[in-house]
């Protein structure tokens, strides 16, 4: 952790107002983002986003000096989204359906195949669809997003593969991308499966 980050953290534990909003600030954007591509809802996203926040000054003290503070902070933006997750579960959302249901259609392929790989991430078990996102959207690296989920750096690894190739299989079986469509990961053909992924 770099020396000017500790002293961030020694006057946010001391209520010094400018360092909080400098700390909010600072990783603001990247929590906000996080919880919107996780949760699929704006209003969702600001109210997690906000208890991302207050979830990190009541923990602060408790913090690790020797790790890095933004792994830390994003390993408690994926926890307070997955609680926020299982919550919503719970209760049906209608507003969602309204929205799904009123989206306007696409005007060309490439939105349509946007559509395509926001829905196959959307269907994806929590923990690849938080890997996904971390690593193809924020450009986090393998070591910060194991930090951050509290998981070997294998593990994040196979999670993301795994993530890759239900897209990809979504996507051939819509007949988004040729049949003979290459692994991105491992760059070569898929394997063919019988029956749906479980």
């Amino acid at each position: 952790m770099s020396a000017e980050e500790a002293t961030l953290v020694r006057r946010c534990l001391r209520k010094d107002a400018p360092a909080i909003r400098q700390l909010v600030e600072r990783f603001q954007g990247e929590v906000y983002g996080l919880c919107i591509r996780l949760l699929n809802h704006r209003h969702d996203a600001e109210d997690v986003t906000q208890e991302v926040f207050l979830r990190v000054f009541r923990s602060l003290k408790r913090w690790d000096a020797s790790r890095p503070l933004r792994p830390w902070v994003m390993g408690i933006a994926v926890n307070r989204c997955r609680t926020w997750l299982t919550q919503r579960n719970r209760r049906p959302e209608l507003v969602d359906y309204l929205h799904e249901t009123v989206a306007s259609p696409l005007p060309d392929d490439s939105s349509e195949l946007l559509v395509e790989i926001q829905t196959a991430l959307g269907m994806l078990r929590l923990e690849y669809r938080t890997v996904f996102v971390m690593f193809h959207e924020h450009g986090q690296p393998y070591e910060e997003i194991a930090l951050a989920l509290e998981r070997p750096v294998g593990t994040i690894k196979t999670w993301l593969h795994r993530a890759r190739l239900e897209i990809l299989e979504r996507l051939r079986s819509r007949g988004m991308v040729p049949p003979d469509a290459l692994d991105p990961a491992l760059d070569e053909p898929l394997p063919e499966r019988g029956g749906p992924r479980k």
